[in-house]
């Protein structure tokens, strides 16, 4: 029974390893959002109905605090996608007569016209289509759909991303807002770790599917696949002065260590490290403890976004 269930659950694509501080965060996330989309595009523009939130706004919500760090939620993606489609929504409604052929190409072309300018975002395909069969609140907005409420709202929920994640240490939007990365500045560059990213985006092409990782999201994923193969737990002599260091807990036990100074001893017991807590669970704080423990601690080293 129970490799049924566990054959079910990989079939479905069932996942639990997202802690319930991330879910309560997306959770308040998506309900803000949309709740200053509705005060601020009411008090701009009057609009009800239909008009006041594009449908497509909600599914904007779930990436952008659900999934902050995919590809497909950062700010190109949500901008691009949502205008882009926007503008072929309206276009297609204007031009075409049979509502039916309207609202299918309008989906289709701004699918298309997404792959074209690198700006894929699920929710820009609701744009497209709300523009075409939103009813005459929208309809009688012409190419001023893309301003308000398109734009206005994108704007709100962009905002709110932005300040929104930047309550929670282990979460930030757009991605580059990140202060630590796992990829090495080139002096701690392992080569035989990292596989080129010419390869990377070579392999991709031959598959020829997208996915909601970028090209240095899966050359990390590679490297760190590779290190924790070859070294399924840090050793003691693995933590150096200076470095920084997380135990890539989920939520709100995340932390990012720096070690600060250390007496070095031949005696387990008395090799010691002092650290400071950089960023995530006790921030600013700083202990010490035996590079053993710390070892333990520690699941892999990361580097500061901007040296």
């Amino acid at each position: 029974m129970l490799k049924i269930i566990i054959k079910l659950k990989n079939f479905l694509g069932i996942d639990n390893s997202v802690s319930s501080a991330e879910k309560l965060a997306s959770t308040l996330g998506g309900f803000v959002g949309i709740f200053l989309i509705s005060w601020i595009s009411f008090y701009f523009t009057g609009m009800s109905g239909a008009a006041l939130i594009v449908p497509s706004m909600g599914a904007s919500a779930v990436l952008v605090f659900a999934v902050p760090h995919g590809k497909l939620s950062q700010p190109w993606a949500l901008f691009g996608g949502h205008l882009i489609s926007a503008f072929i929504g309206v276009l297609c409604y204007q031009l075409v007569p049979d509502l039916f052929l309207a609202a299918s190409l309008a989906v289709g072309l701004a699918i298309g016209a997404m792959h074209i300018f690198n700006c894929i975002h699920p929710p820009g395909g609701a744009t497209a289509l709300a523009a075409v069969i939103g009813g005459s609140a929208i309809n009688s907005l012409g190419f001023e759909y893309m301003l308000t409420p398109v734009l206005l709202n994108t704007i709100v929920i962009f905002l709110t991303a932005v300040v929104f994640n930047s309550f929670f240490p282990w979460r930030r939007y757009p991605t580059s807002m990140m202060r630590f990365t796992d990829t090495p500045t080139i002096e701690h560059k392992k080569p035989s770790r990292y596989i080129d990213k010419e390869h990377i985006e070579r392999a991709l092409s031959d598959i020829d599917l997208v996915i909601d990782l970028s090209v240095d999201d899966l050359q990390q994923l590679f490297a760190l696949t590779l290190e924790h193969a070859e070294t399924p737990q840090f050793s003691p002599r693995q933590i150096k002065l200076g470095h920084y260091y997380t135990n890539s807990k989920h939520g709100a036990e995340w932390s990012v260590r720096q070690i600060i100074d250390e007496a070095i001893s031949d005696d387990p017991k008395k090799d010691m490290v002092i650290y400071r807590v950089v960023e995530g669970q006790g921030l600013q704080s700083a202990d010490s403890c035996t590079r053993s423990e710390f070892a333990h601690w520690a699941v892999r080293e990361i580097f500061p976004r901007h040296s």
